[in-house]
């Protein structure tokens, strides 16, 4: 049986960024090439990045993605990589935007994978499945293909594919078992979710049984708004045998020989199969020789703990967010509470403490121990720490307007945003915002006040597990010798907003216990009010949290963007009208 030496570049990609993607092809291939590979394949839409959504309408951005392809292929040859297949995803098109007056039927943007060699584009593939639930709008942006790409290389045939082939039975895999092929290329632009890496494999193991082949699985990495891309690439054969596995949330080069069987004699250039789909084929000439030595063993990267795949995951994401946009630093406010000790936290993992300020915003009402454990996670962090007092400006307004109440409360919110929104002006510093998702599934938020920011990196962050988080990361510093960054008190204490004498957040909330399981029921789970009484809540607290969850949607609209960790995030993924008379009955 033919031994191939596959590669597999989990890398970072920038939206639009079509000269720094190609750069990203051309290292990564040349490491690919030193380490004796004989195929390397890169992410989906690798050239452009992932997803463009509304750019796909740019006759000028596809133009660019198809012409950046073209001149990838020849300085792949360039720099002395001509002999070395490479599998990259970019956007194409066989016609105008489906949007545009001029749009043909069966014809238009595709998302596409291409197999580079020898200074040109070999052969390309189509995606045939196009996800249209969740955070995905495929059907809004491609047209699917109706062909399986086979490309014989190494005397080896090889099928492209792309992501969501992978997650739907049929279509190209169940063509490619007709077809006989022995490996099948998945590139992947598949965003992160708690525990998607323990479905990933089962899935996997699932297509490679259904093509009767090998499949590597390659997948991004790194943040784009408020996705996040985690790598977790991984090569399966085809009786569910897992070969090797990458590392999460980190670019890396996975290397590992494979055994596979040798390509029967040649079929016709193109014949149609099952599903309507043809086969179209496709010959690589000369590809690197099998090196020699020992083999090459990517290795199988051991899952972590929960809480660190969170936060591995929002502080790429966080990161990503602040230099993809290229902000120099961040500034948000510091309560001396859990929220905004995590959000500093991940701050200064994901920054460094240099490129981080923490602003005390103390009132008549802030406690001793708040402000004081406030200045107690700027010295454990390192990052720079400022206080400024906000009554003197509550004052002024109080002096000049009639108030009392939650709109005095609310007064206090607004002030200490407009201070912040000023260092951000003055300063250039991104605003964070460190409302966590129970608060924002409720409305438990002041508009223009605390929810003031340019992003929030725990937004999908239920409260229950913010306090899980913070216990893991002062454990995770103690056990390797460095100072817990987030203070023991600011964990323990009860939650407050320290906006009127003696307030916490249990005066206005059920206990978050009992509020966050039904939060996960009816958000993320979309459970009615009968399901949730099924689950065992109690009736009343189940009227009065969906009540909440019900009348805030129009502060949730106007909430900062962050990053997304759960099935089922606030945004893109929930997408429910403001006005809206729909309540569920109780």
């Amino acid at each position: 049986m033919p031994t191939l030496r596959l590669a597999l570049s989990q890398v970072n990609p920038t939206v639009g960024d079509f000269a720094g993607n190609a750069e990203l092809v051309r290292t990564w291939s040349r490491r690919a090439a030193d380490a004796g590979a004989q195929l390397v394949a890169f992410p989906e839409m690798m050239l452009t990045g992932y997803p463009v959504e509304d750019l796909v309408f740019r006759r000028s951005f596809v133009a660019a993605s198809k012409a950046a392809l073209e001149q990838l292929a020849a300085d792949l040859a360039a720099d002395g990589l001509g002999d070395l297949p490479v599998v990259v995803g970019y956007l194409d098109a066989d016609g105008p935007p489906q949007v545009s007056g001029d749009a043909q039927p069966g014809r238009g943007a595709r998302n596409a994978a291409a197999l580079l060699h020898s200074g040109g584009v070999v052969a390309t593939y189509f995606k045939h499945h196009l996800p249209n639930y969740g955070v995905f709008d495929e059907d809004r942006y491609f047209l699917p293909g109706a062909a399986l790409t086979v490309v014989r290389i190494g005397g080896v045939d090889v099928a492209l594919t792309i992501c969501e082939d992978l997650w739907q039975a049929g279509g190209p895999f169940a063509v490619a078992r007709q077809a006989g092929v022995g490996l099948v290329v998945n590139i992947n632009g598949s965003p992160y979710e708690l525990n998607k890496d323990d479905i990933r494999l089962p899935l996997v193991r699932r297509r490679a049984a259904e093509a009767g082949a090998t499949i590597a699985y390659v997948n991004m990495i790194g943040g784009q708004d408020e996705l996040v891309f985690e790598g977790d690439s991984m090569i399966v054969e085809a009786d569910g045998t897992l070969l090797t596995r990458a590392p999460q949330f980190v670019e890396h080069l996975l290397v590992h020989d494979v055994e596979l069987p040798e390509a029967g004699e040649p079929g016709a250039d193109e014949e149609e199969l099952a599903d309507g789909m043809r086969v179209v084929r496709r010959t690589v000439g000369s590809v690197p020789p099998a090196p020699t030595g020992p083999a090459a063993a990517g290795g199988v990267m051991e899952p972590v703990a929960d809480e660190a795949e969170v936060w591995h995951a929002l502080v790429l994401g966080l990161r990503d967010y602040v230099d993809k946009n290229r902000f120099p630093s961040v500034v948000l406010g510091l309560s001396g509470g859990i929220d905004s000790a995590v959000v500093a936290a991940l701050a200064v993992d994901a920054l460094g403490p240099q490129r981080v300020v923490g602003v005390s915003l103390p009132s008549q009402h802030s406690s001793e121990h708040s402000r004081a454990d406030a200045e107690d996670l700027g010295k454990r962090t390192g990052l720079d720490y400022r206080v400024e007092p906000i009554q003197p400006m509550v004052d002024t307004f109080l002096a000049n307007m009639s108030l009392s109440g939650v709109t005095v409360e609310n007064l206090q919110a607004r002030v200490r945003g407009v201070i912040l929104m000023a260092l951000s002006n003055q300063e250039g510093h991104l605003v964070l915002t460190t409302g966590n998702k129970s608060e924002l599934a409720v409305g438990y938020s002041t508009l223009y006040g605390d929810s003031v920011g340019g992003f929030n990196p725990v937004k999908d962050v239920w409260k229950t597990l913010m306090w899980r988080l913070a216990k893991w990361r002062n454990a995770d510093a103690a056990s390797r010798g460095e100072t817990p960054p987030i203070p023991e008190s600011s964990i323990g204490k009860p939650p407050s907003a320290e906006l009127s004498p003696g307030q916490l957040d249990s005066d206005t909330l059920p206990d978050y216990d009992a509020l966050d399981p039904i939060l996960i029921g009816y958000v993320d789970g979309d459970l009615g009010r009968k399901g949730l009484l099924e689950s065992g809540h109690d009736p009343a607290v189940v009227d009065r949290v969906l009540r909440m969850v019900d009348t805030a949607e129009y502060k949730r609209r106007q909430s900062a963007p962050g990053t997304k960790i759960s099935i089922k995030a606030f945004g893109r993924d929930r997408r429910l009208p403001i006005t809206n008379r729909w309540r569920e009955q109780g």
